[in-house]
């Protein structure tokens, strides 16, 4: 069953035991006729069973609220925890001479890994990022393509960060002012 099928239901059954309690008090109301204090308690009991009732649907949604907002929260987690695995990952390989067989073990890791969190914006520029890492790992020496995997590794970084930001969180600058930023400072770090 679904989570609204259920809030459904759970409604209608509350909303009856709400009505059928309501009307025993009505119906106890009326046969304490002779007694006002009886009355007064009864009027009690009703506004105390509509208060517990009114309290119990709302703490319900907040908890479920609440529930939804801890669980994007430990998904962002573990998509940050994940691309920060991928970008060491992609340091380690940035610093050897040539890529080993261990290394693209990891990479086939990661791989399965951001299928699990990552966005397909991500995933796309992923592909492309294999790609390059593929051409580079059949050359026996890369230090020439050490920029063409900067560059494939920085416009990986522009998607990973507008996958975990939401979009790109400057009110000063513009999307496209940022990926230059983020691409210039890639190049910038591979000419040093």
């Amino acid at each position: 069953m679904s989570k609204k099928f259920t809030q459904i239901v759970f409604l209608l059954l509350s909303l009856m035991t709400l009505v059928a309690g309501y009307a025993y008090l009505r119906y106890a109301y009326k046969v304490t006729d002779d007694t006002p204090f009886t009355q007064e308690i009864v009027l009690i009991i009703l506004g105390t069973v509509a208060t517990i009732f009114f309290t119990a649907l709302l703490l319900n949604q907040q908890t479920a609220v609440e529930i939804d907002k801890e669980q994007r929260i430990k998904f962002l987690d573990l998509k940050a925890r994940t691309y920060e695995k991928l970008l060491d990952l992609m340091e380690q390989m940035s610093l050897a001479d040539h890529f080993t067989s261990k290394e693209l073990t990891n990479l086939q890791f990661i791989t399965h890994r951001l299928a699990i969190v990552a966005s397909p914006d991500v995933l796309n520029e992923y592909q492309n990022f294999l790609k390059v890492v593929a051409k580079i790992s059949q050359d026996k020496s890369f230090s020439g393509d050490k920029a063409i995997l900067s560059d494939a590794l920085s416009c990986l970084t522009v998607q990973i960060r507008q996958d975990l930001i939401g979009g790109y969180s400057s009110v000063h600058y513009s999307n496209n002012q940022i990926k230059e930023l983020i691409t210039n400072n890639s190049q910038q770090s591979s000419e040093i």
